[in-house]
C-alpha cells in the first residue's frame, strides 16, 4: 500500500512552529518541583493527551466510495504539529492513506477522484492545486494501492486568508474571505498595508463589537466568493481568474463570528443559501442574536430572504441536491444562544416555510437531506448523547406555517445512532450515511450507516414508528492503537432527583485499579461544565477530558445540572435568573447521591474544577460553606467572579442580558445580582484555589480571573494565579494544555495527594 507524489510540488517544505512550554514554573519552590504526573504504559497521563493524534470530520467523495480526514498530531520531541489528511476506501478493510502536509492547509473533493488542496506558499501565495488519486484494487479484499498523478497547480487566490472551501459540481468554487468595506478582493493586500502602516495604532470604535471572542476587530468583515473551477473534456481543471462578491452591498457578512464555517452557508449546482446576522442590528450587534437566511445565484445577483423575520439564531443552511429545497435550524427568540433548535424547510419552488419539530422537545445541532430529498437526517443532543436521527420531508403546506398539521411519521423522528457523539452527518448514495463519532474512550472516527433505505421504506409505508435494523460500519481507528491498554472508562450514568424532585443526570468515570468495596480508597473530584447551556456528553475532549482526571487516579463525578442541554428545553431555560440557585440544589443532591452509593471515594479528599459558568460555580461555592461540600481545593478556569462586572465587560452582551434578567442597572437584573454574585459573599471564603485566566478571554475579561486572586491573598487563602498571554477562553497551545493540567493536577495533589 502507498500514496506516492511529490510533496515539494506543493511547496511543502516546513511545519508550522509551535512556541515550547515547560510545564515547570521558573518561580515554583523545590517542594513544589516533586511534583510529577501518573504516568506510565497503561496510564492515560496528560502528555498522552495532548499527543494523541486528533481526527478531523470525514468529507465522503461525490461518489460516496472514499473520505478524506485531517488529521494531526503534537509531538514534544521536536515540538511541531504534525498535519495530514487520510484518504480512506469506505468499502473496503484498506487501512486509511496518508498525505503529509507539512504547511497546512484546506484540502476538499472535487469530483470522485480528484482532490483539491490549498496551501500558502513560501512566496506567501495561496495557491490551489489539484490531486488526481488512482486506486488499484487487488486480488485480495484486504489489500490495494492508491497512488496519484503529480499535483497540479491551478491557480492563486487574491489573498492568503480565502477558507471554508465549498464547492459546485456545476463548475464553481465557493469560499470565504476577509474583505474592507468596498468588498473587493483584489484590494485586500494594498488596503493590508495600508492599514498597517496608518502610522499609529489606535482602534476607533463607534458602535460594537469592539472585540470579540479573542480579537479587536478590526475594519474588514467575512463574505462569501464565487469563482469558476471547471474540467473540460481532456480532464483538465481551469480556476478562474474573477472573484464574485455574493454579498456585494448587502451588508451582510458570512460566516458568522467568532465560529462559523462551512455550516454557515450550503451550495447547490445554481444557488448558494447562507445565514447572516440582521442587518437593521448593525450597530447593536452586541446584544442581539437575530439571523437571517438569504439564498443568491452562485455567479451572484441580489440574496433573497427565506426566513420570515420573527426568528432568534439560525444554524447550518443546506440545500436538497436538486435545488428545490432549502432546511435550516431555527431559534425563536432574539437575544437567546440556547433556545429550542427547530427544523424549518422552505420549498424554493411554492415559496413556502414551515417548521418540521414544533413539538420535539430536543435541538437538532446539523442536518443534511438525503440523496433524494425525501428525507431530512439530522444530530441532535439527548440524555447527554448526540444522536442520529431522521424524518421523512412531508408535502409542503399550501402556506407558510410554524406549526403545520402533520400525522404522526413526520412527528416523531426515529433514531439511528444512539450511543456517544456524532457530527459530520453525510448521506451518501445507495442508503448510506457517513458520521463521525467520538466517545470518552475515543477521539474522532469516521462510521458508515447502511441499511437506510429499508427504514426510510418502513417509514414511508406506515404511521408506525419505525426502528433501525442496519448497520453500523466502523471505517477508521486512528487512535486505536495509542489508546489500547489505557483501560480508559466508559464512564458510567447515574441519576437522581434533584431540584423540584426532576430527574438528573450525571457521570462517574472511575480511576485505574478501582476496587469495589476498598474504603476511601481515591481522591474524588467533581468537574463542572461551562455555558451554563451545555452538558458533560459522551464525547471525547482535548482540553477538559475526564479520562485525564480519573487516570491521575480522582474518583471523577460529572454532574448535568439545571440549564443543561439535551435534557428538554425546560430544564435548559430554568437557570436564566437563577444561576445560583437550582443547579446547586442539584450538585448537592448529587454529590450526596454519589458518596452514599460508592464508598470507595474519600470524602475527605474532595475537590472540584470548572470552567467558565463552571467557574463561576467555583467562586459561588467558596461564599456558601454552609453547602457542605468539604471541598480541600478548588480550581477555577475563565470564571465569573463579579458578575455584575461581567454585565459591562463581556463582549456578547445579550448572553448576560438573558440570563440576568436584564442590564446590570436595570430593576430585575439588580435583584438577582444581589442575590447570585460571588462577589457579595467573599467575606465566606476560605477554600485553596487556583485561578487560570487567558489574557485574549474578552468573553470573560483577566480581570475576573485577578479580581478573585486579589480576594484571596488579601484573605490569607492558599491561592495560585496562571495566566496565559496567548490564550482564550480555551487553552490550545499544545505546551500551554500540558502546564494547564501541571498546574490543575499539582494543585489537587498539595492538598489531597498521598504524603
Amino acid at each position: 500500500m502507498r500514496f506516492q507524489f511529490a510533496l515539494s510540488a506543493l511547496g511543502l517544505t516546513s511545519q508550522l512552529p509551535l512556541q515550547p512550554n515547560s510545564p515547570e514554573s521558573p518561580t515554583m519552590t523545590p517542594a513544589q518541583n516533586s511534583f510529577q504526573f501518573v504516568e506510565g504504559p497503561d496510564v492515560f497521563a496528560p502528555k498522552d493527551l495532548v499527543e494523541l493524534g486528533r481526527p478531523g470530520v470525514g468529507q465522503p467523495n461525490h461518489a460516496g466510495d472514499f473520505v478524506l480526514i485531517p488529521y494531526s498530531k503534537y509531538s514534544f520531541e521536536d515540538k511541531k504539529n504534525h498535519k495530514s489528511i487520510y484518504v480512506a476506501p469506505l468499502e473496503s478493510s484498506v487501512k486509511p492513506f496518508k498525505l503529509p502536509l507539512t504547511e497546512g492547509g484546506e484540502a476538499f473533493w472535487l469530483d470522485g477522484r480528484t482532490l483539491a488542496y490549498v496551501v500558502e506558499s513560501e512566496s506567501k501565495i495561496l495557491q490551489i492545486f489539484a490531486l488526481d488519486l488512482v486506486y488499484e484494487p487487488a486480488m485480495n479484499a484486504s489489500a490495494g494501492i492508491l497512488n496519484s498523478k503529480p499535483p497540479v497547480l491551478l491557480g492563486s487566490f487574491p489573498t492568503t486568508s480565502a477558507s471554508n472551501f465549498r464547492y459546485s459540481t456545476a463548475g464553481y468554487l465557493v469560499f470565504s474571505d476577509s474583505v474592507y468595506p468596498d468588498g473587493n478582493l483584489t484590494t485586500v493586500k494594498e488596503q493590508d498595508e495600508a492599514w498597517e502602516n496608518r502610522g499609529n495604532t489606535a482602534l476607533v470604535y463607534d458602535r460594537t463589537y469592539e472585540r470579540h471572542w479573542d480579537h479587536w476587530v478590526g475594519p474588514k468583515t467575512q463574505s462569501l466568493f464565487s469563482v469558476r473551477l471547471v474540467q473540460d473534456p481532456d480532464h483538465k481543471w481551469t480556476f478562474g481568474s474573477e472573484f464574485v462578491n455574493l454579498l456585494a452591498g448587502t451588508e451582510h457578512s458570512c460566516p458568522v463570528e467568532p465560529f462559523g464555517g462551512t455550516d454557515d452557508f450550503d451550495v447547490s449546482k445554481t444557488s448558494v443559501v447562507y445565514t447572516t446576522l440582521d442587518p437593521q442590528f448593525k450597530d447593536e450587534r452586541a446584544w442581539h442574536t437575530k439571523q437571517n437566511v438569504y439564498i443568491v445565484d452562485v455567479t451572484g445577483g441580489k440574496p433573497l430572504e427565506l426566513t420570515s423575520g420573527f426568528q432568534g439564531a439560525i444554524h447550518n443552511p443546506v440545500l436538497n441536491d436538486v435545488g428545490d429545497k432549502a432546511a435550516w435550524l431555527e431559534l425563536d427568540e432574539d437575544g437567546y444562544e440556547s433556545d429550542r433548535a427547530k427544523i424549518v424547510i422552505y420549498d424554493l419552488k411554492k415559496n413556502v416555510r414551515f417548521t418540521l419539530t414544533q413539538n420535539w422537545d430536543r435541538s437538532p445541532a446539523s442536518l443534511a437531506f438525503s440523496k433524494e430529498g425525501e428525507f431530512i437526517y439530522f444530530t441532535a443532543g439527548d440524555h447527554a448523547k448526540v444522536k442520529v436521527f431522521v424524518l421523512p420531508v412531508p408535502p409542503t403546506p399550501d402556506k407558510s406555517t410554524t406549526n403545520p398539521q402533520l400525522s404522526h411519521k413526520y412527528l416523531h423522528p426515529v433514531p439511528i445512532v444512539e450511543d456517544s457523539a456524532s457530527s459530520g452527518i453525510q448521506p451518501l448514495p445507495y442508503g448510506r450515511l457517513l458520521i463521525t463519532k467520538s466517545s470518552f474512550t475515543s477521539p474522532n472516527d469516521v462510521f458508515l450507516v447502511k441499511g437506510l433505505d429499508e427504514l426510510e421504506t418502513r417509514i414511508t409505508q406506515s404511521d408506525e414508528l419505525a426502528k433501525f435494523t442496519g448497520e453500523i460500519e466502523q471505517v477508521t481507528q486512528f487512535t486505536a492503537s495509542d489508546l489500547q491498554g489505557k483501560n480508559l472508562s466508559k464512564g458510567e450514568e447515574f441519576w437522581f432527583k434533584g431540584a423540584d424532585d426532576i430527574d438528573v443526570q450525571g457521570w462517574i468515570l472511575k480511576p485505574s485499579g478501582w476496587k469495589a468495596g476498598e474504603k476511601k480508597a481515591f481522591p474524588i473530584v467533581l468537574l463542572i461544565h461551562g455555558g451554563p447551556q451545555g452538558a458533560w456528553e459522551d464525547q471525547w475532549s482535548t482540553r477538559w477530558n475526564p479520562n485525564v482526571f480519573a487516570q491521575q487516579g480522582y474518583f471523577t463525578v460529572a454532574i448535568n445540572p439545571t440549564g443543561s442541554t439535551s435534557f428538554g428545553q425546560a430544564f435548559t431555560d430554568a437557570i436564566a435568573g437563577d444561576w445560583g440557585g437550582k443547579p446547586f440544589v442539584d450538585l448537592q443532591k448529587g454529590w450526596k447521591y454519589v458518596l452514599d452509593n460508592y464508598p470507595e471515594a474519600d470524602p475527605d479528599r474532595a475537590v472540584a474544577a470548572g470552567a467558565s459558568w463552571g467557574g463561576y460555580a467555583i467562586n459561588w461555592i467558596q461564599g456558601h460553606p454552609e453547602f457542605n461540600f468539604n471541598f480541600k481545593a478548588l480550581v477555577c478556569h475563565d470564571g465569573v467572579f463579579d458578575s455584575s462586572y461581567n454585565g459591562f465587560s463581556t463582549e456578547e452582551l445579550f448572553f448576560f442580558n438573558h440570563d440576568w434578567r436584564g442590564r446590570p442597572w436595570d430593576k430585575n437584573s439588580e435583584q438577582v445580582l444581589r442575590k447570585f454574585n460571588p462577589a457579595n459573599f467573599v467575606h465566606k471564603w476560605g477554600t485553596p484555589q487556583l485561578l487560570i485566566h487567558g489574557s485574549k478571554d474578552y468573553r470573560l475579561p483577566e480581570t475576573e480571573g485577578i479580581g478573585a486572586f486579589h480576594a484571596l491573598q488579601q484573605l490569607h487563602v492558599p491561592s495560585r494565579l496562571v495566566i496565559f498571554p496567548d490564550e482564550n477562553h480555551w487553552v490550545l497551545n499544545h505546551g500551554n494544555s500540558l502546564k494547564w493540567h501541571y498546574e490543575v493536577f499539582r494543585w489537587f495533589d498539595q492538598f489531597v495527594g498521598k504524603s
